[in-house]
């Protein structure tokens, strides 16, 4: 074997491993509908809580949201995931128009403390 020959076959190798498929299993995954996402930080993680707000009521003093999956990821992922979705809001625009996200929603309380933010949406409203 020639060394063209060599570095052809390691040419094709790669190409192939770039054109790798992913697979997504979801047999065992559950599904929950959350209409509330908190979200924390600190250097090494970003906590994603995603839950349930069941307070229709505007005036209540307290809003109290069940919070039902947790999703912890690196700051890497996390960034990875901001690109992600907002390529996907975008070409969401772009298919059903432009989302107002300076709507008042349904109560939204105000976050506490550096690295901490708090959107709580309501039937496509949301409140960031």
């Amino acid at each position: 074997m020639t060394h063209s020959q060599a570095g052809g076959r390691r040419e094709q190798a790669q190409g192939k491993a770039d054109q790798r498929r992913i697979v997504v299993d979801a047999a065992g995954a559950a599904t929950n509908h959350a209409n509330s996402c908190h979200v924390a930080s600190t250097k090494e993680e970003i906590v994603l809580n995603f839950g349930l707000n069941q307070a229709w009521d505007q005036g209540q003093a307290d809003l109290r949201v069940q919070v039902t999956n947790r999703i912890i990821l690196s700051p890497f992922a996390a960034k990875r995931l901001a690109l992600l979705l907002g390529a996907v809001v975008q070409q969401y625009e772009r298919q059903y128009g432009a989302l107002d996200h300076t709507a008042p929603a349904a109560a939204s309380p105000s976050s506490s403390g550096a690295g901490s933010a708090h959107t709580t949406a309501h039937d496509g409203d949301s409140a960031s």
